[in-house]
């Protein structure tokens, strides 16, 4: 009887473990989460429900803090902090690290994605585990991807309705050559600079304008020193999750899967509320005096035919296998909707 009673015990505790989501081997932690972005923009919403999963998952033994609103830095000084060991954790637009992981770059080349439903199946399919497979070695691991949406162009001068409206705009890029090679190329004066810095250099026109999707416009009250916003949707921002790796090394396989469970609950639910937000973010931009415009499908062809240059360049630099893999996965899903 004893024989058959350890067992039936043993496996009924196994069984309460899994129901509470308890794993065995889950220490006391606390980790610092920065993100540029205020808590209720998409990325906020994002970093909140990973936040709250952890939490769950580990019994409340794993305590995780956001801090919003960049107030420990723009994100390459975050993401050099995090190979330090000195941030745990953080969520970033891979164009961020393409100084260090120069892979990335592929997911900037402009005009690459038709629409979310293909973004989805290349990120979260082979050729997005093969670029995080490149992180490791930098000091970082990327748990996953989730959204920023499409970039597109908001200034203080004037509507871009055709290519040559852009020509001379003083505009406000991310810390990344091609960002910079873009929009030199479409005609502007690209200012790289962080983005913390970005609110005041436009209300001081140091720069006429920038290129973010407009949650990043509505949650960062752009519309108080921006006039309109032009729905070029250049290029598709995803935003990656990803960890230290001097942290992710102390963490037990426990902790670890807690933390690949939380990305695809945390995934699912600010991708859904990003393209959400995004109807309602355009909808605070005009009730705050934006003009908001679409531009013709034969402007934004010229756009794409102009950038393709900067696309081949920084194609060259890379592994042609991997661009052959890119181009593969777009072909693969190109039908999707």
């Amino acid at each position: 009887m004893k024989k058959i009673l350890t067992p039936i015990a043993l496996a009924t505790a196994m069984i309460f473990a899994a129901g509470t989501g308890l794993a065995a081997d889950i220490k006391e932690r606390s980790a610092k989460f920065p993100i540029v972005n205020a808590i209720d923009h998409p990325q906020g919403l994002g970093a909140q429900k990973f936040v709250d999963v952890v939490s769950k998952k580990s019994g409340g033994k794993i305590k995780i803090k956001i801090f919003p609103n960049g107030t420990l830095g723009g994100e390459q000084q975050v993401a050099a902090a995090m190979q330090g060991g000195t941030i745990e954790i953080s969520m970033m637009s891979p164009a961020q690290i393409v100084g260090t992981v120069k892979e990335f770059v592929v997911l900037d080349f402009p005009f690459s994605f038709a629409n979310v439903a293909q973004a989805d199946a290349v990120l979260d399919g082979p050729f997005g585990k093969k670029l995080m497979d490149y992180m490791p070695a930098k000091g970082w691991v990327g748990l996953g991807f989730m959204e920023q949406g499409y970039r597109s162009i908001s200034n203080s001068k004037r509507p871009i309705n055709k290519l040559e409206d852009i020509k001379g705009l003083k505009i406000r890029t991310i810390l990344n050559p091609l960002y910079v090679d873009l929009f030199n190329a479409l005609g502007a004066n690209a200012v790289p600079m962080p983005f913390p810095e970005l609110y005041t250099a436009m209300e001081m026109k140091t720069v006429d304008g920038q290129e973010n999707p407009e949650t990043s416009v509505d949650s960062s009250k752009f519309y108080e020193v921006q006039k309109y916003f032009s729905g070029t949707r250049h290029i598709y921002n995803p935003q990656m999750m990803m960890v230290s790796k001097k942290f992710w090394d102390t963490l037990s396989a426990d902790e670890k899967k807690i933390f690949e469970e939380a990305l695809v609950e945390a995934r699912d639910v600010q991708r859904k509320a990003a393209r959400a937000m995004t109807a309602k973010s355009r909808k605070v931009l005009t009730d705050h005096g934006m003009q908001l415009n679409e531009i013709a499908p034969a402007e934004l062809e010229r756009m794409k035919a102009v950038a393709k240059p900067v696309t081949d360049k920084y194609a060259a630099q890379l592994d042609p296998a991997l661009i052959s893999a890119f181009h593969a996965e777009l072909e693969k899903t190109k039908n999707l909707k």
